[in-house]
């Protein structure tokens, strides 16, 4: 019986046959530490009450997004990396597309629900515990998982129903983002509108709300005592620095899919490796050695298992 599968063949690696087990070390201990890492700080605010606040429901919430977010990436390298042909069929890379662009906007919703939580916590503090309700943080989680899985759906159904024809079988990356565009005969016109859109909605909205409120943050802070712009820095100042590396990954996947095809391959590689390498990792060591009452939980754990 034969397979009607179309299968796409990944050449944006750099000599894997020279380097394929320097690659697999590498990327295997990433992802070990990736899961380690997110799972570790997720479940220290799962067995600690005191971190049964909203803030925290919604950092777990973001590792628990590094978690899946790299599990659709890296057991695929893994295997690609010890094979002499990486190769996947074209539903497998449409689903990754889907998971790649469903993780990565639902972290700037994830980051909206904490700007406004932290908004609330130090602007209206008498409010908060009316306003930051369970039903709000149910809403917050519904709508930054639920909004960005409609956008990411959506090209996917439009390229099946209009039966959009591929002329190239060779993508110029290592994993199923963007550069999927790049195998078309012709991109859709309402697939490029649609992305133009969806940038907006999804990127731009978020990032602008987050700003503002965090703009409105140190304004208040700035003039109240010294108490008050302490638990601001404390608080704010973990979130900003996670929105500045996930700005920088969207960056990244938007260039690499618009640089020209004779780019160099090794810098193309390396620029590829920032989207998924650095920022699993950088959000656990932020929020694990940042966040005040997380650190006092992550130093006992460790001096438990020092001394056992």
């Amino acid at each position: 019986m034969e397979s009607n599968v179309t299968y796409i063949v990944l050449d944006g690696y750099v000599e894997l046959s020279k380097y394929k087990y320097v690659y697999f070390f590498i990327m295997f201990i990433s992802y070990i530490l990736i899961i380690c890492c997110n799972l570790t700080i997720v479940y220290l605010i799962w067995i600690h009450k005191n971190l049964h606040e909203p803030m925290y429901i919604f950092i777990a919430a973001l590792l628990l997004n590094c978690v899946l977010y790299s599990t659709s990436i890296y057991p695929k390298l893994l295997i690609d990396f010890l094979s002499d042909n990486p190769v996947i069929s074209y539903p497998a890379c449409l689903f990754q597309f889907f998971i790649f662009y469903f993780i990565g906007p639902s972290e700037f919703f994830l980051l909206v629900a904490m700007a406004y939580d932290r908004y609330v916590s130090i602007c209206k503090p008498l409010q908060y515990p009316n306003i930051m309700t369970k039903n709000t943080i149910i809403i917050f989680l519904g709508v930054a998982w639920f909004v960005p899985a409609l956008h990411s759906v959506i090209p996917i159904i439009v390229l099946n129903n209009a039966k959009v024809k591929l002329c190239h079988f060779k993508l110029q990356g290592i994993f199923c983002n963007n550069a999927i565009y790049t195998l078309q005969c012709e991109r859709p016109r309402s697939i490029a509108i649609y992305g133009i859109f969806a940038i907006l909605d999804v990127v731009m909205l978020p990032i602008f709300f987050i700003v503002c409120s965090y703009a409105k943050i140190l304004i208040i802070a700035y003039r109240s005592c010294k108490e008050v712009r302490k638990k601001a820095a404390e608080t704010c100042l973990p979130h900003l620095l996670v929105l500045f590396s996930l700005t920088c990954l969207s960056v990244y996947d938007i260039i690499i899919v618009r640089i020209e095809s004779d780019f160099p391959k090794t810098a193309r590689l390396i620029m590829t490796l920032q989207i998924f390498l650095y920022h699993p990792l950088f959000n656990p060591f932020i929020y694990g050695f940042k966040m005040k009452e997380i650190y006092k939980h992550l130093k006992r754990l460790l001096c438990r298992v020092k001394i056992n």
